[in-house]
């Protein structure tokens, strides 16, 4: 395809030599020869792409376009990097602004109620799929490609190489948004501590196992006491069993919705999300689109037994086994303080953490040796006691390219061909070196990263193996994200300041999205707002009569049954040999 492409395009160039074509191509041999490598396609299939892109965005050149995302190390290699190359080979400037994931959701939100184009894309968390789908007011990409846009799509986008469209395609089976950079919320431990001998020793004499990564919450618990009880310091440093924020902040809110609850076992069994209740504890009949209830009382399980437990344990590991402070960060304020090399492990640790996890010691970097090998791993992360087989089991960020339907269609344009070389083969080897966030199966596969594999704690072994399908991003259950994600932030603010109890917040969270998710049916009902999907409300009835009939699950007697680790190394293998 791209030696036709090649050829195709140099007769373009020579047409429209006058107007500097020859000069965008140079530009485009310099970033392949001096930036863009290594790559899944050789360097004449690179220029074939970019030649595509010279020819596709003479029309917009000269235009300045405006795209926003929030701040990982991913995206400022887009803003400092991918806007200056895209710019030289295609004539089109970038601003590509970055904010926080708060303001990234709140500009997004602002865009869709009052019709004014804010940013022309944006890299949207794929956790507003149910949002898009019913409310229609972004582009929906696979109508998108097949017309208006078919002039300004890249015939090597090649969609079956990505590893996320699941999470980025609607009821309707179309593709709303296109992945960006994707990263998993994992088990991180410093494995270089749970090999010692003599705390092997020590772990299995005071608890009856082995000391190695927790299968379930009971040995998180128990190693998070262990090291911070018992062991207490090492190498004269005092060390934490455990890691967490709780900054009474928007970050608080997805660190419960990033699949927390399910977690703990709050949910439904179905991946990629539960059937008939997600992670956030919303009910949603399978062959339905109308979400039906968050509270037990509605069907839903938001301020369920297993809901509760969750919340109880996030509020009891943040203040018996963190270090100080952490219960006043933020997402982004957790990582640094991870770095500094005192904690032995983290429930809830981002993979998007992975390309500062790996700086060196000369970089203030305290987990990792001489030779940059981390002295930590990545794993699969434990599950609470509610937790039953065939149920998700952790998060997957899904930040993807969204363009919504207020922006002006030229420049709608100039900003999908955008988003296109920032995903493209071209680009995204390199883009994922810097970033660690993988899209594409071609990347994951590359062998720079078999390569590089032994420096990355675990990131490439994962992403290679069939696991990784069970980390899934928020669903369609949520029917506005914006609207209900801003609700939970506050509620799980209140336990944490010791206002409220873990049962009173999630009660208060259960009816506040009920009233809300009320609102939405009155005006779908009223307007049609939401495609005849918004939410339809069950009536309320007691909790024992959803307990028994495939609704929140009820208490259990015993909420810490016996502690269960595998071997990291036994692990490993398993992946490989899936």
């Amino acid at each position: 395809m791209y030696k036709y492409l090649l050829s195709a395009v140099a007769v373009t160039a020579v047409i429209a030599g006058s107007n500097g074509a020859f000069a965008d191509q140079a530009a485009a041999q310099k970033w392949i020869d001096q930036e863009f490598q290594p790559s899944s396609l050789s360097k004449e299939e690179q220029l074939a792409e970019m030649d595509w892109f010279i020819a596709a965005a003479a029309p917009f050149a000269g235009m300045e376009i405006n795209v926003l995302s929030e701040g990982i190390p991913t995206h400022s290699y887009e803003s400092e990097v991918l806007t200056k190359a895209f710019e030289e080979i295609t004539g089109i400037k970038v601003n590509h602004q970055i904010l926080g994931e708060g303001e990234v959701v709140q500009a997004v939100q602002t865009q869709m109620q009052t019709n004014r184009n804010l940013y022309d894309a944006y890299v949207n968390d794929s956790d507003l799929i149910g949002t898009h789908s019913r409310l229609q007011l972004a582009y929906n990409l696979t109508d998108w490609m097949a017309g208006e846009a078919s002039d300004v799509t890249n015939p090597g986008l090649d969609l079956d190489d990505f590893i996320g469209t699941q999470f980025t395609t609607g009821p309707d089976g179309d593709l709303y948004q296109l992945p960006d950079q994707q990263f998993a919320n994992l088990y991180w431990f410093r494995k270089d501590w749970f090999d010692r001998e003599d705390l092997q020793t020590a772990f299995k004499a005071k608890y009856g196992y082995d000391l190695g990564v927790p299968v379930n919450w009971s040995a998180y618990e128990d190693i998070a006491e262990f090291f911070s009880k018992d062991v207490k310091e090492i190498d004269g440093v005092k060390i934490y069993g455990h890691m967490d924020y709780g900054k009474r902040a928007p970050d608080l809110g997805w660190r419960m919705t990033d699949a927390w609850l399910s977690m703990a076992g709050a949910g439904s069994k179905g991946e990629p999300n539960g059937v008939p209740i997600d992670e956030w504890g919303i009910r949603m009949e399978a062959g339905s689109c109308n979400p039906a209830g968050a509270s037990v009382s509605r069907g839903g399980a938001a301020n369920g037994p297993a809901a509760v437990y969750a919340i109880r344990k996030w509020d009891e590991w943040l203040r018996a086994y963190a270090p100080p402070g952490a219960a006043s960060f933020d997402f982004y304020q957790s990582l640094p303080a991870l770095s500094q090399g005192n904690v032995a492990q983290q429930i809830f640790w981002y993979t998007a953490f992975t390309a500062d996890m790996v700086k060196p010691q000369s970089e203030g970097n305290n987990t990792v040796d001489a030779d940059g090998i981390p002295l930590w791993r990545m794993a699969p992360s434990p599950h609470g006691p509610y937790w039953e087989e065939g149920q998700k089991v952790g998060y997957q960020d899904v930040g993807s390219w969204t363009i919504l339907k207020s922006t002006p269609v030229d420049r709608a344009k100039a900003a999908w061909l955008y988003a296109q070389f920032a995903v493209s083969k071209t680009v995204d080897v390199k883009k994922s070196h810097v970033g660690l966030t993988f899209i594409r199966d071609s990347t994951i596969n590359h062998e720079s990263f078999t390569e590089r594999a032994p420096k990355l704690g675990g990131l490439v072994e994962f992403y290679r193996s069939p696991d990784r399908v069970r980390w899934s991003p928020t669903g369609i259950n949520v029917p506005d994200y914006p609207k209900l994600a801003q609700i939970w932030w506050q509620q799980i603010g209140d336990v944490n300041s010791g206002a409220f109890t873990p049962q009173q917040a999630m009660d208060r969270l259960a009816e506040e999205m009920d009233i809300t998710m009320a609102r939405m049916q009155a005006v779908d009902e009223a307007a049609d707002v939401y495609g005849g999907c918004g939410p339809r409300l069950n009536e309320e009835k007691s909790a024992e009569f959803w307990y028994a009939n495939g609704g929140a699950k009820p208490p259990l007697e015993n909420e810490k049954p016996q502690g269960i680790t595998v071997n990291y190394d036994d692990l490993v293998a398993h992946w490989a040999a899936n």
